[in-house]
């Protein structure tokens, strides 16, 4: 289900559920996914509409960001409407399309590290500086998601995939996370600690997994350590230190979801071939034949929500293109 396919990565442009339904499940026949459309404001972006998912646990608006509150208020609310429209909406589009069960679609929601590392407790510190609260967070998570992707199945009858969203991932391990006073501290975590409540969340869902980061560095180590199938990250952030960890990660068996279409409109626009180049060099820097891309998965570098509409379509047909031509004879390319 991870391998050899395009897909999304979450957030689209607009206000209109209907139409990013529509476009992901046509322009993505293999791997479509349920969009996220922050331009909704409050409760619609990726910290906000994890409110729709805890169980037992809610989000609150806060001058800083979103707090984490015991009680159901109105982000709460909001948040759960608005993932109420987006699951109509790909399944009207869906009924549309004359889809079947035979597909797989894909959901996503912030991981709960990057959640604990944005969200804030009652005294208006991060969630991440209390390792109950984050154990909490995590299981509520889990939990969560697994009735979420249980509704979608419910509903279109499909296998679902989840992906967690983790690009403060590196920021947490490292300790670079800024206090929310100047008094205030926030210590890296131990890598085993980190991977632990990841695994948490993972497991929980009792789904195939795939955790995505798109931050400048990948934890490549720890992912290629974590429950996750697949991994996600944007290509062109990658360093040269990272290159050795992202080979293991690939010779362990982790499917690798490659970010290479921009995530912005470039100019001029590159086809498919240009696009195609860095996973090329990528393999022949690490050593592995070019065969092997057949199994790499093809994405945008990170959420569209930033993309004018027609780049957002046309990054997912270019995303489709690359992956049908690694998947044929990538030798010749």
């Amino acid at each position: 289900m991870w391998s050899g396919t395009a897909t999304g990565l979450g957030s689209w442009p607009g206000t209109d559920a209907r139409e990013a339904a529509a476009v992901v499940v046509g322009e993505l026949a293999e791997l479509p996914h349920l969009v996220e459309l922050p331009g909704r404001g409050l409760g619609s972006d990726m910290i906000g509409r994890a409110s729709a998912l805890l169980v037992d646990l809610h989000l609150d608006a806060s001058t800083t960001g979103y707090r984490l509150v015991s009680r159901r208020g109105t982000v709460a609310a909001r948040a759960e409407d608005l993932l109420r429209q987006d699951l109509d909406a790909l399944e009207e589009a869906w009924e549309r399309a004359g889809a079947g069960p035979d597909r797989t679609v894909k959901v996503q929601s912030a991981g709960p590290l990057t959640l604990a590392a944005h969200l804030e407790l009652a005294t208006g510190r991060r969630v991440l500086l209390d390792r109950g609260a984050v154990r909490e967070l995590s299981e509520s998570l889990a939990e969560g998601i697994a009735r979420h992707a249980a509704e979608l199945h419910r509903r279109l009858g499909v296998q679902v995939v989840v992906q967690l969203d983790e690009p403060a991932l590196p920021d947490v391990l490292a300790g670079t996370l800024e206090g929310r006073t100047i008094l205030e501290t926030v210590p890296a975590w131990p890598e085993p600690e980190a991977l632990d409540v990841l695994d948490t969340t993972i497991r929980g869902t009792g789904r195939s997994v795939a955790v995505h980061c798109c931050a400048g560095t990948l934890p490549a180590d720890l992912l290629r350590r974590s429950a996750a199938d697949a991994v996600a990250f944007d290509l062109t952030q990658i360093s040269q230190t990272d290159l050795d960890g992202i080979g293991e990660l690939f010779d362990s068996g982790t499917a690798l979801i490659l970010g290479l279409v921009p995530t912005t409109a470039p100019s001029p626009v590159p086809g498919w071939r240009d696009l195609a180049a860095p996973a090329l060099a990528l393999f022949d820097r690490l050593g592995f034949p070019r065969t092997a891309l057949r199994s790499v998965s093809v994405a945008p570098a990170c959420g569209l929500a930033p993309a004018q509409p027609q780049w957002a379509r046309s990054a997912l047909k270019q995303a489709r293109d690359i992956s049908a031509a690694l998947s044929e004879d990538p030798e010749t390319l």
